[in-house]
Order: C-alpha cells, then sequence, then structure tokens
C-alpha cells in the first residue's frame, strides 16, 4: 500500500502482518473469544486467573482474543465490559502470549485524539510482534462524550476524521496533516507498524454510509441478527454482498461478528435465545451448524463470548477446542520474532 493511499486495503497489503494471517482468508473462517470470561459484577477477583485461560486458549489454536473498549462504567447501561484500558490489557497479554491475534472490538475513535490511539497502537503491534487487529467504532454509550467534552451528534463526523488522521500517522514518514482535528508540520511519529500497517475493522455503521465503508474499511465486524434460525444467517449473507459490491478493487476484505453464547452440556440442546434475544442458549451441535451457516454467508472469523455460560471457563474453552474449532481451524501465516 502506498503511504499515500489512505482507503481501505486489500489483503495483500496484509499478506506479512501475523494477526491478519492467522485470522482471515477468503471462504474461511476462524474461531476467537471476547474478554473477559466471566463479567465484573463489582469484585475484580471475577477476573483472577484470565491470563492463565488466556495461554491455554492460545496452546489450544483459537485465532483471537478480543478485548472492547468501555472507558466509564454507567450503571444504566448495566455492562462493566472489559474494566481494563484495552491498550494496557492486550500489551499484558502480548508479554503472555506469542502467536494469538490481539484484536479491539472495538477502540472508540471519535472520542480519543488519533495521535494518542496511533501512539497506542503502534507501540502495542511492535510489542506483539504484530499481532494487532484493531476493530473501530464511533461509540454507543451516549453519556461518555458530554464526558470528554464531545456532542454525540458529531461522532459520525469525528471518527471519519480520526481514521484518515490515524492513517497519515502510522503510514507516512514525514506526515503533512491539516486535519479539524490538528495539525502537524515537520514532524513524526514513531514507531510504525511491525508491517507498514495496521487493520481498521469498522463497527457497525459507525456513523457512516455503506458506501464509505466500502472504500475505507479493512475489515467490517458487524452484529450478526438473529442466530437461532436460519434468517439471521441469510439476511447477514445480503448485507455482505452488498457491502462487498462496493469494495472499489473487488478485492478481499474479511468480515466479523459475534455472538455471547450459554454452551450447554447437552450437546443436542436447539439454539435458544434467552436475555431478550441478547444470549444464544445451545449445544455445541447446534453451534457448528451456526458457525457453518456463518462461513457460507460469507462471515471470516467468529467471536465468541462465554460470559454467560454457566458452566466453567475452562470446561467450555476445553469443549469449544476439542469438539468445534477442528471445523474452523486457525490460520497459518508469518510470525515475527520478538526483540525487546
Amino acid at each position: 500500500m502506498s503511504a499515500f493511499d489512505l482507503r481501505g486495503a486489500s489483503a495483500p497489503a496484509f499478506a506479512s502482518h501475523p494477526g491478519y494471517r492467522r485470522m482471515f482468508a477468503p471462504g474461511e473462517l476462524t474461531l476467537g473469544l471476547f474478554l473477559p470470561l466471566r463479567f465484573y459484577e463489582g469484585d475484580m477477583a471475577v477476573l483472577t486467573g484470565q491470563a492463565e485461560h488466556i495461554k491455554e486458549i492460545e496452546r489450544l489454536g483459537f485465532a483471537a482474543v478480543w478485548v472492547r473498549d468501555i472507558p466509564l462504567f454507567d450503571p444504566e447501561f448495566g455492562d462493566a465490559g472489559q474494566v481494563f484500558e484495552p491498550f494496557t490489557y492486550l500489551a499484558f497479554l502480548a508479554a503472555q502470549t506469542q502467536h494469538i491475534a490481539l484484536a479491539t472490538g472495538s477502540t472508540i475513535f471519535s472520542l480519543r485524539h488519533p495521535i494518542d490511539l496511533a501512539k497506542a497502537a503502534t507501540s502495542l503491534d511492535q510489542l506483539s510482534g504484530g499481532r494487532l487487529i484493531l476493530g473501530i467504532a464511533s461509540g454507543d454509550r451516549p453519556m461518555e462524550f458530554p464526558a470528554y467534552g464531545l456532542e454525540i451528534g458529531e461522532r459520525g463526523e469525528r471518527f471519519a476524521q480520526a481514521v484518515k488522521y490515524f492513517r497519515q500517522l502510522i503510514q507516512s514518514k514525514t506526515p503533512a496533516i491539516q486535519s479539524p482535528l490538528g495539525r502537524i508540520v515537520d514532524a513524526d511519529l514513531l514507531p510504525k507498524p511491525v508491517s507498514g500497517a495496521i487493520p481498521l475493522m469498522v463497527t457497525g455503521a459507525s456513523g457512516q454510509s455503506l458506501n464509505w465503508i466500502g472504500e475505507q474499511a479493512d475489515g467490517w465486524l458487524t452484529y450478526p441478527g438473529p442466530t437461532h434460525t436460519r434468517e439471521g444467517p441469510r439476511r447477514l449473507a445480503e448485507k455482505l454482498r452488498a457491502w462487498r459490491q462496493l469494495i472499489p478493487d473487488a478485492g478481499f476484505r474479511p468480515h466479523m461478528t459475534n455472538e455471547w453464547l450459554d454452551l450447554v452440556d447437552d450437546p443436542d440442546h436447539p439454539p435458544t435465545p434467552v436475555q431478550g434475544g441478547y444470549v444464544l442458549r445451545t449445544g455445541r451441535k447446534g453451534l457448528i451448524d451456526l458457525l457453518e451457516q456463518w462461513r457460507e454467508a460469507g462471515v471470516n472469523h467468529a467471536a465468541l463470548g462465554i460470559q454467560f455460560s454457566q458452566r466453567p471457563v475452562a470446561e467450555v474453552i476445553a469443549e469449544l477446542a476439542a469438539e468445534v474449532l477442528g471445523h474452523f481451524p486457525t490460520h497459518g501465516g508469518p510470525s515475527l520474532q520478538l526483540r525487546w
């Protein structure tokens, strides 16, 4: 990719990116896990031992672990989310692992300045050996915007400005930037990404048109729609076809989706929506069938959240690895030797 081509990039631009190569290939689907493995409900002890689980997740061959970016806990929203600041936590996990992709789902680009985002992202990318996949979003928690002194109604415009600024910073050797978010003359950002770029996976609409997402996103992360019937995957397939028709070079761009699971021990338990459809209760056969439908629809990676599973974390991870992962294997790819 040219340093001055600030549009989304097709797969060849990330051919040497270890995280991207581990997760994505045309016509294939890989599996990752969302963190935390159990939700925070007022006691940090619920996260005890999570790093050891993540080492096991890597050893078992999952493609990625995902963290969310939720700066403030809004009790009215009801979900404390990741708790740890995402770049700090992924840096900690990078030191505990060697190969697994480290993904954000999603970094709120409209809340923070692109210089700070780029400095954190490129530092993490270097420290992890090029394993960072950056899901990005415009934000969905209204109380965060006044806390940052920002107008929520401007989040879509600010998001697009931040994406352009971010790419200029990380891809240009001597960026000359004139943006509503700031001006740079005769200065540079260090470090640069290991592979020359960091994949930016736009989440949902993020206040943009489908045309913009087709032109600008390195990949697309969306909610799947209903997952207990075949109608949801069919609708998802239509949406992905419409998006991919708008990619300028018709090249490969990956799609990602996620589901919160209550994986029960009965393998034949039918897919059943619970908690208002927010969680899917299912046995492994129903999960495998859903994942196969997603793959057929054009999904390239599924991030599974097991926070709502009633069984022990280690038991759920072991079943996913033994019974499900083999159907959706992680891809090989370059592995960079850490120098730090």
